[in-house]
């Protein structure tokens, strides 16, 4: 049962120390992207797959720690383990090429600029979906 795999990783912190030496090692071997859906919430998508949108999960981080505390990976949600996408954002976080809190400081004028596949000009002032999901234009009642 997996319970016990948990319990006996939390019991053993060797186990557990191994355990996450074991996430680093898969999470460098992985090419990741990442999206921050909100403040904390790291969309992972493992771009190492044939079809890296069914490899796609979220990680949540503690807003007072920054910590990474889940994912929505089976590893994780079964196990409760340190997983490599926890450990991807983890690095990514550290070395600064991810900003899983942004302020608006962090706002540039590029985050307004039109998305590249915006084809408003095309519909006769009615908005494309690209810039209506980006928030940049609302649609028409």
């Amino acid at each position: 049962m997996n319970a016990g795999l948990t319990n006996a990783s939390h019991a053993n912190p060797t186990a557990a120390l191994e355990a996450d030496e074991t996430a680093q090692k898969r999470a460098q071997a992985d090419q990741f992207s990442f999206d921050v859906n909100a403040p904390g919430l790291i969309e992972v998508t493992n771009e190492s797959h044939e079809n890296p949108a069914d490899h796609q999960y979220v990680v949540t981080l503690d807003d007072v720690t920054d910590n990474v505390m889940a994912c929505t990976c089976p590893h994780h949600v079964h196990r409760s383990a340190f997983c490599k996408h926890m450990a991807a954002v983890e690095t990514a976080t550290d070395d600064g090429t991810l900003t899983a809190f942004p302020s608006d400081d962090d706002k540039t004028d590029e985050d307004d600029a039109e998305p590249e596949e915006c084809d408003c000009d095309g519909l006769n002032g009615f908005p494309c979906w690209p810039c209506v999901r980006a928030h940049r234009k609302e649609l028409p009642n």
